[in-house]
């Protein structure tokens, strides 16, 4: 009879158990999340500007939230392709979008996308921000940004710059620089931030807009020379070399920026999670010092913000897209 008792009993808190989840389940309540491994989809090339700030970030996800962040490339078309795998995944909070500047540009030069850049995704939170740099090869023989317009300015389209692919932030920072300083470079498009530097460090092509980290290390070694930031102020990165704007170009400032998106039905509680996991470990020192030694800015905005924010950059970038007319490869 004890025995039976006992059997009974485990019966009972069994089914108290099976009644409990029943409810939760019921009541809509998911499991905790993240359950499992999140996908952080890059829509560009390994080894860009993205990549040692996402990599940095994807470490500190997984151990404060208890689930792997994997780094998934998708680069092509602007950063279009691999955002547009992100617009089709499920909403539930693991494929996660790494949003950055040309997530603004890419609506304004390729019609058919296949995704509303403004209507199918939801903002989660803003982590990094940073400069690109005006670089020249030391073969070009100028030594400013007004030298460089005034050796270009008379011979339109025999000079040649650089860019990591047709609508990336490169693009859209040098259309822009050349736009303001009313001069004409030919532009030279690449698959990736990589292929395109080496090309300027080769000699081939002279003048390129690298990101920080990769031209600092290349201006510190003398194989190129930084001639302007691409922010309004100096960076404290590169604190002897002038921002575009100071240096012959008022009123030119472009910001590379990075953040996290999701597919819009994304529960908000898992943009909540995410949302105050990132923006928490971004203020961290050791995440601090890692972005500064990768030639980023820690950038923390919430949902709110960074949709205002993302906002403003579409209207900005589209005005540029327009004036200057570019059209996709």
């Amino acid at each position: 009879m004890k025995r039976s008792h006992r059997h009974h009993a485990r019966w009972t808190l069994a089914g108290c158990a099976l009644a409990v989840a029943s409810s939760a389940f019921a009541q809509g309540q998911a499991p905790a999340y993240p359950a499992k491994p999140v996908r952080l989809l890059v829509p560009f090339a390994a080894g860009g500007a993205t990549d040692v700030p996402t990599r940095i970030l994807a470490t500190r996800l997984a151990e404060r939230m208890g689930s792997p962040f994997i780094i998934d490339n998708r680069p092509g078309a602007g950063g279009a392709i691999g955002t547009a795998t992100v617009a089709r995944a499920e909403p539930d909070g693991y494929t996660v979008l790494v949003t950055a500047t040309p997530f603004v540009v890419s609506p304004h030069v390729y019609p058919k996308l296949g995704y509303d850049t403004l209507k199918d995704f939801a903002q989660v939170a803003m982590f990094a921000s940073s400069p690109n740099v005006l670089v020249v090869h030391p073969t070009l023989a100028v030594k400013s940004v007004k030298e460089l317009i005034a050796l270009a300015r008379p011979q339109p389209g025999k000079l040649d710059w650089a860019s990591s692919g047709v609508g990336g932030g490169q693009h859209l920072f040098g259309e822009l620089f050349m736009s303001m300083a009313g001069i004409k470079v030919t532009h030279v498009s690449y698959k990736g931030s990589g292929a395109a530097i080496a090309d300027v460090l080769g000699g081939q092509v002279k003048i390129g807009f690298p990101g920080i980290a990769i031209a600092l290390s290349h201006h510190n070694a003398g194989r190129l020379l930084a001639l302007g930031v691409t922010t309004a102020q100096r960076s404290a990165q590169m604190p002897d070399v002038p921002s575009i704007a100071e240096a012959g170009v008022p009123g030119y400032d472009a910001t590379f920026w990075m953040g996290l998106s999701v597919p819009v039905k994304t529960a908000r509680t898992v943009i909540d999670a995410l949302h105050r996991e990132t923006v928490a470990l971004v203020k961290a020192p050791e995440v601090v010092e890692g972005f500064r030694k990768a030639g980023t800015d820690v950038a923390p905005a919430g949902p709110e913000q960074f949709r205002k924010f993302v906002l403003s950059e579409y209207e900005k970038w589209g005005k540029v897209v327009r004036a200057v007319g570019i059209k996709p490869e």
